[in-house]
């Protein structure tokens, strides 16, 4: 099969240059009033993919507990005809090699990843061979530069408070860039000081339901509470001819998510929490985790919080963390299927090792997305979180069973 079509596109103004659609005085075709066609200026996605030697992103997080880090991609240029050399004043982009232009890269279609450029580098060898490289993050870069200003919360649903924050007028995010949940745990009424970094505050939001924070391939601030119960009608990977065909895969089991002293503490409340899975104590020992200064507002949620945490990590975990596929030795639906994956989808691994049964099957929920694409392959790396605990999901074939150690409620 075909390396899915990729499509590399910046966003330049070039309205001083003359480049692109744009309406120019006293043309008699670019200068007629009330043509569609020619724009009075701004910036515009330039396809820029003939250039392009390699291309990799990186996306997501490395286990559960963890918070999402900021999407990055790096995309290699040829340079030796010094187009992307931002001295270069013969240059058809000169003056926009510069950092925090936009860029989209898609694949097959499909988009994967929408950020800023941070960095142009460039290097030369005595042979010619010129290379630029456009180093770039999504929005997570964005919030981790802005600060709030002081301020008092009203009592909040944890999805609100989220909303209320990126509505600041220092954050100011539009609308249409939101997918948040309204978000289950109610957050008290807090006091912000001035200078608390954005990002670091909406990670506590997060933190304090506990949901899922994240910037959408598509560049959109995506917000998932703890009520999102997951759905096993989603992809199979599998290596006996059942679901897709998979390359290398990890597995981890041991301590790593192994966690059975749970302290939580609220900055809105006198008291913390306390809750010991005591037979998992034990089996292992202690291995305590601490989540301090959250903004949940009763002793009551706090308790079920510490209690959720504790029944969930309480015992090892045998974890598929990864696999990779070369989407290239794929069939052009099973690309389609693949390159639509986003963070918190839930697919099905099955694993026989060295084809000696009974195969290993689990759900697992994907949260982190990697690609690398060069001109003859594209390989895509998922990393996973096992969902062996989940919350119930009435109605679904696997997890809305009782007796599979689904919780009912939290």
């Amino acid at each position: 099969m075909a390396v899915p079509t990729p499509l590399v596109e910046l966003g330049f103004d070039l309205t001083e240059t003359g480049t692109g659609p744009f309406f120019r005085l006293d043309d008699p075709v670019r200068g007629v009033l009330d043509n569609e066609d020619w724009l009075l200026g701004g910036t515009l996605f330039y396809d820029v993919t003939d250039y392009v030697r390699t291309i990799a992103i990186k996306r997501g997080k490395n286990q559960a507990l963890n918070q999402y880090e900021a999407g990055l991609a790096n995309i290699v240029f040829n340079n030796n005809d010094r187009t992307f050399d931002p001295v270069y004043e013969d240059s058809v982009y000169y003056t926009q090699i510069i950092p925090k232009r936009q860029v989209r890269i898609s694949s097959g279609g499909e988009l994967q990843f929408y950020g800023l450029v941070d960095d142009w580098n460039l290097s030369y060898t005595p042979d010619g061979d010129s290379l630029a490289s456009a180093a770039c993050s999504d929005a997570f870069t964005s919030l981790a530069t802005q600060n709030l200003s002081e301020r008092t919360n009203s009592v909040q649903q944890s999805g609100d408070r989220l909303n209320t924050i990126l509505s600041l007028p220092e954050i100011d995010w539009p609308l249409e860039e939101r997918d948040i949940e309204t978000g289950a745990m109610e957050l008290g009424a807090d006091t912000i000081a001035a200078g608390t970094n954005a990002l670091d505050y909406i990670r506590l939001i997060s933190r304090s339901e506990p949901g899922s924070f994240f910037i959408s391939k598509e560049g959109v601030i995506v917000y998932r509470d703890r009520r999102t119960g997951p759905s096993s009608e989603g992809l199979t990977f599998a290596n006996d001819g059942s679901g897709i065909p998979f390359n290398n895969l990890q597995v981890e089991y041991g301590s790593e998510l192994l966690y059975n002293e749970i302290v939580v503490t609220s900055a809105l409340l006198e008291t913390g929490f306390q809750a010991n899975a005591t037979a998992s104590i034990n089996d292992y020992g202690v291995f305590n985790l601490t989540r301090e200064g959250l903004l949940i507002n009763s002793d009551a949620d706090l308790e079920a919080y510490g209690r959720f945490l504790a029944s969930k990590f309480a015992e090892p975990e045998y974890r598929f963390k990864s696999l990779q596929i070369v989407l290239d030795q794929r069939t052009p639906s099973q690309q389609t299927d693949l390159l639509g994956l986003e963070m918190g989808d839930v697919v099905q691994i099955k694993f026989t090792p060295n084809n000696i049964a009974p195969a290993i099957e689990k759900y697992a929920e994907i949260i982190a997305i990697d690609n690398t694409v060069d001109s003859t392959n594209h390989v895509m790396t998922l990393g996973f979180a096992t969902l062996d605990f989940s919350l119930l999901v009435l109605d679904d074939a696997v997890f809305g069973k009782l007796d599979n150690g689904h919780a009912l409620a939290f």
